[in-house]
């Protein structure tokens, strides 16, 4: 192992090291559930806004977006602009009226005036469904990241990295509870923030702050000219691709306001107003976040030379940030370079951890509280068995997320995040607002629109050209997951979102209007009280 692959390592040890002391830390502070499942809700607008961030800028959107602007210039960067949109939709339907009317989940919201079994069990399988799809998605991150930063080629590397990011998300969650989750998510939403600007300074003075020549030199160098700096180089080719981008789009835009880790995130302030004020906090830090994106992306384009982004194209664009930092910080064997792409290394594998660990602790408090205790036990497991079946379901899902994440390597890890995004528009959202603002909507409405909204959103992946029928690149490579064999891609989209999300909205008006429930009817007005002025709501817990 050579000097720069020390520092990479010594690095991702530190990381690792702070974010388990934050864990032991947290965990002498919690007692009780409303203290492991929402942080004593206790955490002020900044705090959680700075960890609703942490949360959200995934390696997604730190690796991928920088990547995707890279390769495909203005394309790449209308994913961002779906991600940060998506926030309007969080801050004026569902924040502050969701902190006001649940206790610790999503489905605590909708069982709130119906009947508590049917809906509990649709809203926790659509929950871990989301969270696995999600989960997948950054484990196969961190295999690939640390594999690539490291120097280790081979399987065995990436598997050995995905069993111990699993380890680590299993511990953060059942020693930290949301306390530790929050505080490692904001650490490292201060860090991403910090780590991009440091680059994004370095890049801009390259061409003396002038935005317009980096565009230009971009433009050039990537071999593509002018059509890099507009639409249609990724989407636009043909009708079938302009509308995948259209279904990607609402999907993005929509689908935000119906993650379950992003949603719990609203119950851990003391009021609702908090809770707004996170939020916008979360849009100003995610804004200027997705800015430095367009730096980095079209920095690496810019700096990089055709060596180094022949590599950034053959990793699909997840290489752009680390290969930047090591070109902004004097290139390929100098020290400075070496230092910058450990620093920006490690800052992604904090990103990684951050989020797993937020992903696996909303899925284990569905899991026991909804299903657990309101399905099985009626309601009436003490806080302790919750608490303990908390661990037990953490425990699980970090197992079935390693089990599935080694396979799932050959998977483009965009795609496993927009399906993510994807069932929850589908699934969740329709839910959610219908109860809010549908005085008739019943449990039949919130349990065919959860399990419509998943069935379909699912369904139609499996018949697209994700799974087969995409044929092979210039390289042989297989661009599906299933043998060029087998083709079974009746449907054209790669994203189901234009379908999928209005059979969601669909099923809950006709399951809705084909039955009558007075009980849910009459407790709207209680609900509606509650998501409103916060009279009843959950309140912080004084230690």
């Amino acid at each position: 192992m050579d000097g720069d692959q020390l520092l990479t390592t010594g690095l991702f040890l530190a990381v690792v090291a702070v974010t388990i002391g934050i864990t032991f830390w947290a965990s002498r502070q919690t007692s009780g559930a409303a203290d492991f499942y929402a942080g004593g809700r206790n955490f002020s607008g900044l705090q959680n806004g700075l960890a609703i961030g942490g949360d959200y800028m995934s390696a997604a959107s730190f690796l991928g977006i920088s990547g995707a602007i890279a390769l495909a210039g203005y394309d790449g960067f209308l994913y961002s602009i779906g991600f940060l949109v998506a926030w309007l939709v969080a801050l004026l339907l569902v924040a502050e009226m969701l902190r006001n009317s649940g206790k610790f989940t999503m489905a605590d919201q909708l069982a709130y005036r119906m009947r508590q079994r049917p809906v509990r069990t649709a809203a926790a399988t659509s929950t871990v469904v989301v969270s696995i799809f999600y989960l997948l998605a950054q484990m196969v991150g961190a295999g690939a990241l640390v594999s690539l930063l490291l120097g280790v080629d081979g399987d065995t590397a990436k598997n050995l990295t995905i069993l111990v990011v699993g380890a680590l998300m299993i511990f953060y969650v059942t020693v930290g509870g949301m306390k530790g989750t929050t505080w490692v998510q904001i650490v490292k939403a201060v860090l991403l923030m910090a780590g991009s600007a440091l680059i994004v300074v370095l890049v801009l003075s390259k061409f003396d702050f002038n935005l317009s020549e980096l565009l230009g030199t971009a433009a050039s160098n990537s071999g593509k000219g002018q059509a890099f700096l507009e639409p249609g180089l990724k989407y636009g080719a043909t009708t079938t691709s302009k509308i995948d981008f259209l279904s990607l789009g609402i999907a993005l835009v929509l689908g935000t306001a119906g993650l379950p880790h992003i949603l719990i995130r609203f119950y851990t302030t003391p009021t609702s107003r908090d809770a707004r004020k996170s939020v916008l906090w979360a849009i100003g830090l995610i804004g200027v976040f997705y800015l430095f994106t367009l730096v980095l992306g079209f920095g690496a384009a810019a700096l990089l030379n055709s060596d180094k982004y022949a590599e950034v194209t053959a990793s699909g664009g997840n290489l752009a940030s680390p290969l930047l930092a090591e070109a902004v910080g004097g290139g390929d064997g100098t020290t400075g370079g070496a230092i910058l792409i450990a620093v920006i290394s490690a800052v992604a594998f904090a990103t990684i951890l951050a989020v797993v660990a937020g992903l696996v602790l909303t899925s284990s408090v569905s899991v026991a509280h909804d299903l657990y205790n309101a399905v099985f036990k009626n309601g009436r497991a003490s806080e302790a068995d919750e608490l303990r079946m908390t661990r037990i379901a953490a425990g699980v899902i970090g197992l079935v997320a390693i089990l599935l994440a080694i396979p799932a390597q050959r998977l483009n890890v965009a795609f496993l995040v927009a399906l993510a995004f994807a069932v929850a528009a589908s699934a969740n959202l329709p839910a959610l607002v219908y109860n809010l603002f549908w005085k008739r909507f019943n449990t039949r409405g919130a349990v065919w629109s959860i399990y419509g909204g998943l069935i379909s959103s699912v369904g139609l992946v499996i018949f697209s050209p994700i799974v087969s029928g995409k044929g092979v690149d210039a390289t042989g490579k297989n661009l599906s997951l299933l043998p060029t064999s087998i083709d079974i891609s009746w449907f054209p989209l790669e994203n189901p979102g234009i379908i999928s999300i209005p059979i969601g909205f669909f099923l809950g008006w006709l399951g809705t209007v084909t039955s009558r429930e007075p009980a849910a009817e009459e407790r709207y007005t209680e609900l509606e009280v509650r998501a409103l002025t916060g009279a009843g709501s959950e309140k912080a817990v004084v230690h």
